[in-house]
């Protein structure tokens, strides 16, 4: 048997068993778990792991959860086995190998935040019409408890936790009286200068310090001479 064919079937059957441990049954599903492509797996197999890029041997050990050391351990040739290596040259591998592994993953946590906000801020423009015509409904209903809508509000408390895992917090509550700012607040009517006391009508929304949805409001003045 050549020594070609002895180290395929060897490092084969040992990725067999890894693959096996996590219930995966073929090197087609490995590839697709790892991003891996196909011939990189069967580069992997007749020993040529030494000549793999790093992101590669990274990648795999994510898929096989199984440590890059080991991995080289188990499959590289046994003359180049890092036992047989100089002891700065197998450091020097061991610490590029962890550098690497540790930019990748700041690379992935940023993918992941990245992910997370445009999760988030495409469910909040789902949620546009709840968060704008949601609370003013509910402030109907809690003023009538008689309405038997007033039933439905714990049903909204999933939403109200969820936000508030968010950091979205309501700019004022349905009915507040505030000094007008146009930071934060739309006038649906009249006219208020910075300062003036404002009601608001219509509840707005903010992350943090970034701006979702004005509060809607009026001027308290007018409010008053209607009755609304």
């Amino acid at each position: 048997m050549s020594a070609d064919r002895s180290i395929y079937l060897k490092n084969h059957q040992l990725l067999l068993q890894l693959m096996e441990r996590l219930g995966i049954a073929s090197l087609s599903e490995l590839s697709q778990r790892s991003g891996i492509a196909e011939l990189q797996l069967i580069r992997l197999q007749y020993g040529l792991m030494p000549k793999m890029p790093i992101e590669i041997l990274l990648k795999l050990s994510q898929t096989l959860q199984v440590p890059v050391d080991k991995l080289l351990t188990l499959f590289c040739p046994e003359d180049l086995q890092p036992s047989d290596l100089k002891q700065e040259d197998d450091s020097a591998t061991r610490d590029a190998l962890r550098q690497e592994y540790q930019r990748l993953q700041q690379q992935l946590e940023q993918q992941r935040e990245t992910i997370a906000r445009e999760f988030q801020q495409a469910s909040l423009q789902r949620l546009e019409p709840w968060l704008l015509q949601w609370p003013t409904a509910a402030s109907v209903a809690q003023q009538n408890p008689q309405l038997p809508a007033v039933k439905l509000l714990p049903l909204m408390k999933p939403i109200l936790d969820l936000l508030e895992s968010w950091a979205v917090e309501a700019i004022a509550s349905v009915g507040d009286k505030v000094p007008y700012d146009p930071r934060w607040h739309q006038l649906m009517e009249g006219s208020a200068e910075p300062g003036e006391m404002v009601k608001v009508r219509y509840v707005g929304y903010r992350q943090g310090e970034k701006l979702l949805y004005r509060a809607k409001v009026s001027p308290a003045k007018e409010v008053e001479e209607t009755g609304d």
